[in-house]
């Protein structure tokens, strides 16, 4: 069945009386059928045939809402499949990131914060100085490491000497000689672990 282009629902009935119909009025003139009667029969024909085309046309607008529809669903299907395949590379490539780098996913226990007064959280005095003056310090001064190598320091030594030093504002002071000098066996930042990233930040925090 071929394809209608347009609704024929809009044609209007011809004039079969008028000149155009002639020819088809006169071949349908016989001994028994007037013309007018011939024209009768051609306005029958022709509303037959545009109730035809009327019905085929809204089957025709069903079926194409129909596909309309499916074209739409399977839109919808295959939007919905590239979203799974992209979440399923996401969390794929997120796996495969904590696997590769365990630590930097480790949870950072939560722990009561150190208290600044606490006779046991003794920092180098070295480190200390570098606080005060605002000069970068190295965290490992207040990981349990630092605290230990400070704590072993304070407790052997005996009387140190004092060493001259420049303020800030020109004038000289005299600070000991653990406060001079940085650990020999401080750890730069990039190497901490977490557990001492946690250890050293709040105890870092609670100095400034």
């Amino acid at each position: 069945m071929d394809r209608l282009h347009s609704d024929p629902s809009l044609l209007v009935c011809p004039d079969f009386l008028s000149d155009p119909y002639l020819a088809s009025r006169t071949s349908l003139v016989t001994p028994t059928t007037t013309e007018a009667q011939a024209v009768e029969l051609l306005r029958a024909i022709w509303l037959t045939t545009n109730n035809a085309l009327r019905s085929q046309w809204q089957q025709q607008l069903a079926e194409d809402e129909r596909l309309q529809n499916e074209r739409q669903r399977l839109a919808e299907e295959e939007a919905e499949r590239h979203q799974q395949t992209l979440r399923l590379v996401e969390e794929t490539n997120k796996a495969d990131e904590r696997k590769k780098n365990r630590s930097k996913h480790l949870p950072i226990p939560m722990r009561p914060r150190p208290d600044a007064t606490d006779d046991e959280v003794l920092v180098s005095d070295f480190a200390l100085r570098k606080i005060d003056k605002g000069h970068y310090v190295e965290l490992y001064y207040w990981t349990n490491t630092g605290i230990q190598e400070a704590h072993s320091t304070y407790r052997t030594r005996d009387d140190e000497g004092m060493l001259p030093t420049t303020s800030a504002d020109g004038s000289t002071t005299w600070i000991t000689a653990a406060g001079a000098k940085p650990s020999s066996v401080v750890v730069a930042d990039r190497n901490l672990s977490t557990v001492e990233f946690a250890q050293a930040v709040p105890r870092m925090i609670s100095a400034l």
